[in-house]
């Protein structure tokens, strides 16, 4: 234990209370704080130590994880201890808030003295310490590699620039993409349902799909996009965005008709609908971004 370095971990919901764990199983000793003390009761029973307050949390070590519904429950916390407990520390929050409130955090923090690394971690409390799991985060590199081989027990450590709100872009870029493409899912499930087929019968054609879309094939359009976003050039050839936008109707059409759920089809047909209108009829589904960019 006395190899590892001590950890701090502030808040003992489902995530933190995991990656407290995760700590305790490396062999980090592990201070705990929690607004309800009692939910580090089966932490300290494997080892971790209960601090009396945030002040004492804070001095038990170099650094400290936070892991809050979002930045105000940071500043009620440790607004409310000396401002020289902070002196020195570097917080690691990962906490999910918007990206300019990360910007002020870090502002807040240096104003006390303290280092700020923002961080937005891309798996569930169960991922934590697993294989896959990695972590966006974004603040000073120095700082970061001080304490990696210690955040490395939670996930991987991806860092991605020295912006603060970084980490929370893509955080929440990623998060779009995942409820998004689950959500696209359960109303396509929903509408086979209206007719009697189950969703085990959907499932391969949209592995399939999934698969195809991040291949190297010709039905690897995720690369495809992307050099076209990269490159501001959207060809339609055959397939272009007016025709996809008459197709967007008809899956409204489609939704309504099967009494399901409207809403994620109407503002799939909204955006194609502006780009059409927009000028972009002729060129290719990419080009939907220019409205994505510029709403008119």
């Amino acid at each position: 234990m006395a190899t590892r370095e001590p950890v701090t971990v502030i808040g003992l919901g489902a995530m933190g209370s995991a990656m407290a764990g995760a700590f305790l199983a490396a062999g980090h000793p592990t201070t705990v704080w929690n607004r309800t003390p009692s939910r580090a009761d089966a932490l300290v029973a494997r080892g971790a130590t209960l601090a009396a307050s945030p002040a004492e949390a804070l001095a038990a070590a170099g650094v400290t994880v936070l892991s809050l519904v979002d930045y105000q429950a940071m500043y009620d916390i440790l607004g409310t201890t000396d401002p020289a407990a902070l002196d020195g520390r570097v917080l690691v929050n990962l906490s999910s808030d918007s990206p300019e409130r990360l910007r002020e955090a870090a502002r807040w923090a240096a104003g006390h003295g303290a280092e700020l690394l923002t961080g937005g971690i891309m798996v569930p409390p169960p991922g934590i310490g697993q294989p896959g799991a990695y972590t966006f985060y974004s603040g000073q590199k120095a700082a970061l590699e001080a304490h990696r081989a210690t955040l490395e027990v939670l996930s991987r450590v991806d860092h991605i620039g020295t912006d603060p709100g970084l980490a929370m872009l893509y955080y929440q870029a990623m998060l779009h993409i995942f409820w998004s493409t689950l959500t696209s899912y359960f109303h396509a499930a929903a509408l086979l349902g209206t007719a009697g087929t189950g969703p085990a019968a959907l499932r391969p054609y949209v592995d399939g799909m999934l698969a195809d879309l991040a291949s190297e094939g010709p039905m690897g359009f995720l690369g495809i996009v992307t050099r076209e976003i990269e490159e501001g050039v959207y060809p339609g050839g055959e397939n272009n965005l007016h025709m996809q936008a008459v197709g967007a109707e008809h899956i409204v059409h489609a939704f309504r008709d099967a009494g399901i759920d409207t809403g994620t089809a109407t503002a799939l047909r909204r955006l194609f609908a502006a780009a059409d209108a927009a000028g972009h009829g002729a060129d290719g589904l990419t080009s939907v971004i220019e409205v994505i960019k510029k709403p008119v």
